[in-house]
């Protein structure tokens, strides 16, 4: 099964879903008193994305059997939470660019962005709560939770060379990965599965929220970042300690670690300087094995599948790995 046409029939077997999640979202985002709230929030919504975490509620909770409704209500405070965390990024990376358009704080301000973000926060509580389950409350709790930790501990370690691999994917777990063992993870409780299942859908998102991180990372020096709607070497412009950069400066003869101490410690950054970092990049073997570890990962997101019963929809999420990282070729 290709790994792009999995996503794609993936998307056809949800569709009628996700329809009804974009219905609920274009309604719970409205504002009778603030049009703000509706305009920024629209402008990040209506570029698009693949909605790849509500996907994986939707698909956790049919791969389960659900027949009831709260998955819908589920994947649109999934997709809530994203949201938020992007306006907020934005605003924290000073970005002038999302999913290929204008950041919400350029065309508005950082306050429009931070004020929606907390907005759309709120609705996703007010959400998850409607569902009535406590269980899957702590589950979304939880991982807004940690998704701030992340981008709290990505901040302090930013710019600071020695910042281990351990730390990295900390981060990587807190600021991506989070989210997607949730929305897997809720998918199957409110199907009202077994623990077992439950840990099982847990540990596939969890991988692949890592496989898809490193990807992001693999892919901002690899010259191919305006698939992600970002220009090449924005992690480097923002000084982010991401695995490529990590790895580079565990290899470095003295030389190259003061290019790294200059550009990144410092933020002295130079032309032509994103191109040697790139070529330190290629010369260690650095991006190549930050290619190596998302595919690991995938690798791990499909294993943990194994538990569940046999299922197109199983075998569609499985693949579902293989499109994360398929997005580096």
């Amino acid at each position: 099964m290709a790994d792009q046409g999995a996503f794609a029939e993936l998307q056809v077997e949800l569709a009628d879903d996700m329809s009804s999640v974009n219905d609920l979202i274009a309604t719970r985002m409205a504002s009778e008193h603030a049009p703000r709230i509706p305009q920024v929030t629209q402008h990040l919504v209506g570029a698009g994305g693949k909605r790849l975490r509500p996907m994986l509620t939707l698909a956790a909770a049919r791969m389960c059997g659900y027949e009831g409704q709260d998955h819908i209500k589920l994947a649109a405070t999934v997709e809530f939470i994203h949201t938020a965390t992007l306006l907020h990024d934005d605003v924290v990376d000073e970005s002038a660019k999302r999913r290929g358009r204008p950041s919400a704080n350029l065309l508005w301000d950082n306050k429009s962005s931070v004020l929606v973000g907390d907005y759309l926060f709120s609705r996703s509580f007010q959400l998850m709560v409607e569902c009535g389950s406590l269980r899957i409350l702590d589950i979304l709790a939880d991982a807004s939770a940690t998704i701030a930790e992340g981008e709290v501990l990505q901040l302090t370690a930013a710019q600071d060379i020695s910042t281990p691999e351990s730390t990295y994917l900390q981060v990587v777990r807190g600021k991506t990965a989070a989210l997607m063992a949730a929305a897997c993870e809720v998918g199957a409780v409110i199907a009202d599965r077994s623990d077992a299942e439950c840990a099982a859908l847990r540990a596939y998102g969890d991988a692949l929220g890592i496989a898809f991180q490193m990807t992001d990372d693999y892919l901002d020096y690899s010259g191919v970042a305006a698939s992600l709607g970002k220009n090449t070497g924005d992690d480097f412009r923002e000084r982010k300690l991401t695995l490529p950069v990590i790895r580079a400066i565990a290899a470095a003869d003295d030389e190259a670690r003061a290019f790294w101490k200059r550009v990144i410690g410092h933020g002295d950054q130079a032309d032509g300087d994103l191109e040697r970092a790139i070529q330190y990049l290629v010369e260690t073997g650095a991006l190549a094995a930050t290619r190596q570890a998302a595919l690991d990962w995938a690798a791990k997101a499909r294993e943990a599948l194994v538990p569940l019963p046999q299922s197109r929809l199983r075998d569609l999420m499985g693949a579902l790995s293989d499109f994360v990282v398929s997005r580096a070729v």
